[in-house]
């Protein structure tokens, strides 16, 4: 991908990702002449309780498989594990997607079973690995109130599947004025969504003004299911892109220099 200068100069990118996960996307935005604007949609934090977590890292040994259904599931319970022992070797991990997997490789786990396209629950349930789950054991780790298809799918499927918490989303209390006022008068050129929660969460925030500035602004994301999501909310402009942050940007260079 070519990332020469200025290339998305004059654009504002609204980017909606929490605030610990847009850092490195709003650089590449700024570095191509891009201005980002951080309004985050979503707030990580850790779980009330963690003596559940704590308890099931004890007895993990007892488990076949471990799923991490995004990095800030990675991030919330591998250095737990690692303060009192290693990952066991005969429990494998899986993951929805490579974002997730490169945070687990970052702290030594490698051999993840990964998608290789896609990167949601329904990527994963197609894999070879998970159409016979007779006798297994598996825990998935998660935030609160996540979907649970892929759990009550593996246990269709014969395994035995725990879920765990280890990480709370929240939608943020922010003031949406000073983005509404820019985009009023200067324009916000595109909106970047990774979440179905994500965009609930902004269409709520931003109120009627900002919902019909956002129902006529381009909005980019990797998923499926949140193109589904922006159809129903009445959003018009909706562009798939590539998984990953170079997948985003690519597919802002190719949207802006068609126009």
């Amino acid at each position: 991908m070519d990332l020469s200068s200025n290339r998305l100069a004059g654009k504002s990118i609204l980017i909606t990702r929490p605030l610990h996960q847009a850092g490195g996307l709003a650089t590449w935005v700024r570095e191509l002449g891009g201005e980002p604007w951080l309004f985050p949609v979503l707030e990580i934090s850790d779980s009330e309780n963690k003596q559940p977590l704590l308890d099931l890292i004890a007895r993990l040994d007892e488990f076949d498989l471990a799923v991490f259904v995004s990095p800030n599931a990675v991030e919330k319970v591998i250095p737990l594990v690692q303060v009192s022992h290693s990952w066991p070797r005969h429990v494998l991990v899986a993951t929805v997607g490579k974002g997730s997997a490169r945070v687990l490789e970052r702290y030594g786990i490698t051999n993840v079973i990964v998608p290789e396209e896609g990167s949601d629950s329904e990527a994963l349930l197609r894999m070879p690995q998970f159409q016979v789950m007779q006798g297994r054991h598996v825990v998935i780790f998660r935030g609160n109130d996540g979907r649970r298809l892929l759990g009550d799918t593996l246990r269709e499927r014969g395994a035995s599947v725990e879920y765990i918490e280890c990480y709370r989303r929240h939608k943020p209390e922010a003031d949406p004025l000073p983005l509404l006022k820019h985009w009023r008068d200067d324009g916000i050129q595109a909106v970047i969504i990774s979440s179905s929660e994500g965009l609930d969460n902004l269409f709520d925030m931003i109120g009627e003004t900002g919902q019909q500035l956002l129902k006529a602004t381009p909005v980019f994301t990797a998923h499926e299911r949140i193109e589904r999501k922006a159809r129903e909310l009445g959003i018009r402009k909706i562009y798939r892109t590539l998984l990953g942050d170079e997948g985003t940007v690519q597919g802002l260079l190719e949207y802006f220099e068609k126009m």
